[in-house]
């Protein structure tokens, strides 16, 4: 566009004899491209007044004369040679050969009169004129009304792709894939509508990897909340069809553009369903864990930001990426031999490695609590979220206290992997969980949710502040806030799980005259994998349910196992650990994790037997321990204490692990023998850099079985392959048992049964 725009003003100043006539030519072809071209349409303008710049100097030097009409007819012969241009701009040519002419037509226009819904792809004017590409699509039972609602989900990712899911007459054909909530949307009559955000696809202006909001890191005029409200402004204005009712959903990306929307939200915006969402991209989710830099991104930086239109991919060098990573060397380098430097978010990285104000000042759930909260918000979070398992549990902590009558803001949590609510929620990996708890969440809460707040007289719709999935029992739970023991008053405290002498643990404190550590040696030259080897793409969505006993079996990897659990324990809420550790090198990531380990036989199910199901886990970089916005090296050998809370203390404690909710109970099988009982297996473990969090809220409950408890504990050097770190050598870690300093304080009930 810029170029377009030199042009433009290099045209207005050279012209002696400037003709308004003219560029109202140039200003009706913008118009008109806007509805019929969705390519690069800056740069078909720029060759238009290139043409028409030309054609007015040849004209100017032969005659001193310019016409409107004869710019125009030159324009158009200039373009015919430099580029193609639809039908609709220009004449109809002539067949080069009439006795065999061309069976195109100039212009086919498909018949669709037995389509169920009707499509409409506009672009919808900004307040600063850039326009967006909008896919409309309308039911046919709608036609002639003025009463459907619309969904609307705005997204980096191609509208016209997500609305074309098949070549098929039906709507629900159509929709069937990422990113629609297909049932819901087909059977509850509503008008589909899907953007792409500025930047991206067939909209105009620039792209920003999530724009912040206007302020210190934008000094534009515009961010995601104001395009929002500008889109929602001509929706209501000019969608004919609508009853003037907005609900924006969507999940990643998409999901983080819901929770934008409820800054200065438009009036006809009704309802907000962030699932999934990216909120703090350094805390938790995409981008970083506790500092630690997860080296996946850096594909999917390439592939979003290198082009307008995703058509330039990343690309493998190995058929485990784990070989591939190793082969790189560190992020860093990695990306200065893929051409990376060329993008800009890549270089914020680069710039930014600290949590500092880039990255505080953009964080979603630190800006929403500032705000007023006026829109219904229900917030999806998927318990086993491979890529943004922070945000949704977050931003919750952040607005639910605004909610003083309890009905504004919900809760939401299933046991999926990232964006299985509008899939199959039956099984996850090995896990199956008795029902479709996908289906269960978009027919009992999604809809009504929507239908309540969008439809006329749809009715209350019943759905309580949280609602969570217990695993083991496969039970849905309406509680009335989280964490939560029961629907009831149950009394939720948090009780510490202490690490023990000769790799115990268990609920009693160690005491004195233990062996006051336990150690390992680490060799950052052979890393511990997040998973299972070969590492690809086709098991990314899975990996936090994968068996962990490839990891647990290392020798650089410490597990601490309890004796056999005598009571049922039930555990609620988002773990905490605190780790007293030292290490003979200057940095270190440390990886926790709680861990299901199952009996060694299972009935039924032999590919279970000795299973190792990661409950949850999470990483932390060791130079933060003091403070997230200052790295400081770790002096060798020196105990770095652990403490408090991960997000706001200045130790080395982290909310390592998700919350979650489980009931273990009694038996006599030995301390490896594990099943669906609250095992806290948690893993201090040394990783590659793309290590998971483990965050946010799970909920879990077990059957009866024989349980014993573990917790995992390895090094994590930092030099694990990120950008931000060289090379380095074998390095010598101690991990100290000490009385409190070492406990992990879980919220716990003990003696919770089950019938």
């Amino acid at each position: 566009m810029a170029e377009s725009r030199r042009a433009s003003a290099d045209y207005r100043r050279d012209s002696a004899l400037y003709d308004e006539e003219a560029i109202a030519a140039v200003d009706k072809f913008r118009a008109d491209r806007g509805q019929t071209y969705q390519g690069n349409a800056p740069g078909l303008e720029a060759r238009l007044i290139n043409a028409l710049r030309a054609a007015y100097f040849e004209k100017k030097a032969a005659a001193k004369k310019w016409s409107c009409e004869n710019t125009m007819r030159m324009c158009l012969v200039a373009l015919l040679v430099t580029a193609t241009v639809s039908a609709q701009s220009t004449a109809p040519q002539k067949p080069k050969y009439p006795a065999l002419p061309s069976e195109t037509p100039a212009e086919f226009k498909p018949v669709t009169d037995d389509f169920d819904f009707v499509r409409r792809d506009v672009m919808i004017p900004m307040r600063d004129s850039v326009r967006l590409h909008t896919v409309i699509l309308v039911p046919k039972i709608a036609l002639g009304k003025t009463s459907a609602p619309i969904l609307l989900t705005r997204t980096p990712y191609n509208a016209t792709a997500l609305t074309s899911h098949a070549e098929s007459s039906h709507l629900g054909s159509v929709l069937f894939g990422y990113d629609n909530a297909t049932d819901v949307i087909v059977e509850g009559g509503y008008i589909r509508v899907v953007q792409d955000v500025r930047g991206k696809y067939g909209s105009e202006g620039d792209y920003v990897m999530n724009r912040p909001l206007r302020g210190p890191l934008n000094p534009t005029p515009v961010d995601h909340a104001t395009d929002t409200y500008d889109t929602i402004d001509w929706l209501v204005k000019n969608v004919p069809e609508s009853n003037g009712k907005v609900g924006i959903l969507g999940i990643s990306y998409d999901g983080f553009l819901p929770l934008m929307a409820l800054f200065h939200p438009h009036p006809a915006l009704k309802v907000s369903v962030p699932m999934n969402p990216m909120v703090d991209g350094w805390m938790g989710d995409d981008w970083f864990h506790n500092g630690a830099f997860r080296q996946f991104g850096l594909g999917f930086i390439y592939s979003q930001e290198a082009t307008r239109s995703n058509d330039v991919k990343w690309w493998s060098t190995h058929a485990d990426d784990y070989d591939e990573f190793m082969r790189g060397g560190s992020a860093g380098e990695m990306g200065r031999r893929r051409g990376l430097k060329q993008l800009g978010f890549w270089q914020k990285i680069v710039e930014h490695p600290a949590y500092d104000a880039f990255w505080r000042e953009q964080a979603v759930d630190k800006l929403l609590a500032k705000e007023p909260l006026t829109v219904p918000v229900m917030l999806v979070h998927s318990l086993w979220d491979q890529e943004d398992i922070y945000g949704a549990i977050s931003v919750y902590k952040a607005i639910e206290p605004k909610d003083t009558a309890n009905d504004k803001v919900f809760l939401v949590m299933g046991p999926w992997y990232h964006g299985q609510e509008i899939g199959d929620g039956s099984t996850l990996g090995p896990l199956r969980f008795g029902s479709d708890t996908a289906l269960y969440f978009r027919q009992r809460l999604l809809r009504p949710f929507l239908d309540h707040y969008l439809k006329d007289g749809a009715g209350d719709h019943r759905i309580a502040p949280v609602t969570a999935f217990e695993t083991g029992t496969n039970e849905w739970q309406s509680l009335t806030t989280w964490p939560a023991g029961c629907a009831g008053s149950c009394a939720v405290k948090p009780t510490p799980l202490y690490l023990g002498q000769r790799l115990t643990l268990g609920f009693e404190a160690p005491h004195p005259g233990d062996a006051p550590f336990d150690e390992y040696i680490s060799d950052p030259a052979k890393p511990v994998p997040y998973q299972a080897r070969p590492i690809q793409s086709k098991t990314w969505s899975q990996w936090l349910v994968t068996d962990q006993r490839e990891a647990s079996g290392r020798p650089d990897v410490l597990a601490f196992a309890s004796a056999p659990l005598a009571t049922p324990v039930k555990i609620s809420g988002q773990p905490m650990v605190n780790l007293v550790a030292s290490t003979s090198g200057t940095d270190s990531d440390w990886v926790v994790k709680l861990v299901d380990v199952y009996p060694d036989q299972v009935p039924g199910r032999p590919e279970l037997g000795g299973y190792q199901l990661a409950v949850s886990m999470d990483i932390f970089r060791g130079r933060y321990r003091e403070g997230y916005e200052t790295a400081k090296a770790i002096t060798p050998t020196r105990r770095c204490c652990t403490r408090g809370h991960c997000r706001r203390r200045t130790t080395y404690s982290w909310r390592a692990i998700g919350s979650w909710c489980r009931c273990n109970r009694a038996g006599s099988r030995s301390t490896t023998a594990i099943r669906r009982r609250s095992c806290a297996t948690s893993s201090l473990r040394r990783r590659a850099i793309i290590a998971r969090r483990r965050s946010a809220s799970i909920m879990r409950r077990v059957r009866p079985a024989s349980s014993s408890c573990r917790w995992l504990a390895a090094d994590g050097r930092g030099c694990s392959r990120s950008y931000l770190l060289r090379k380095c050598g074998r390095f010598h870690n101690v991990l100290w048992a000490e009385r409190r300093r070492t406990t992990s304080p879980i919220f716990m009930q003990r003696g919770v049964r089950r019938t």
